[in-house]
């Protein structure tokens, strides 16, 4: 699995739809065809090369500020996506997929900025958001 780095990939990405839905979370994905992969413009634009490489699976993941405050929570977040993300690999579509936390979880009932509690929910959302996205993809 590849991961998603630059803006324009993001970008990209999030132009392709989403394909599944959690109370905190939303699934992007880009089909990328041969024919219609998005192109990094090269200066003097003669040249330009695949802003993505079809043939494989990209992620990326997005948590804004807005909806974790604290760079642990944050961190920590990602980390579950990654790590999700790598057990549902072989179901996941040849595409470029971004996982974006859409809403916040309650502080009052996740107090630490990085319990236990708090991973397992991620998790388990997590999960949900990668069985609906790889349904959408049969």
């Amino acid at each position: 699995m590849q991961r998603l780095k630059t803006r324009p990939q993001f970008q990209a990405t999030l132009d392709g739809g989403t394909v599944a839905r959690t109370p905190h979370f939303a699934m992007h994905r880009l089909v990328l065809a041969p024919t219609a992969v998005p192109l990094t413009p090269v200066d003097g634009g003669v040249v330009a090369k695949p802003l993505i490489v079809p043939g494989m699976v990209w992620l990326g993941a997005m948590v804004p500020k807005r909806w974790a405050r604290r760079a642990v929570t944050r961190n920590a977040i990602k980390r579950q996506i990654f790590s999700v993300a790598t057990s549902f690999e072989p179901q996941l579509p040849l595409a470029a997929h971004v996982v974006r936390l859409r809403a916040a979880f309650d502080r009052k009932v996740f107090v630490s900025a990085s319990s236990d509690v708090l991973k397992s929910a991620v998790r388990e959302e997590l999960h949900t958001l990668f069985e609906r996205a790889s349904r959408s993809s049969a």
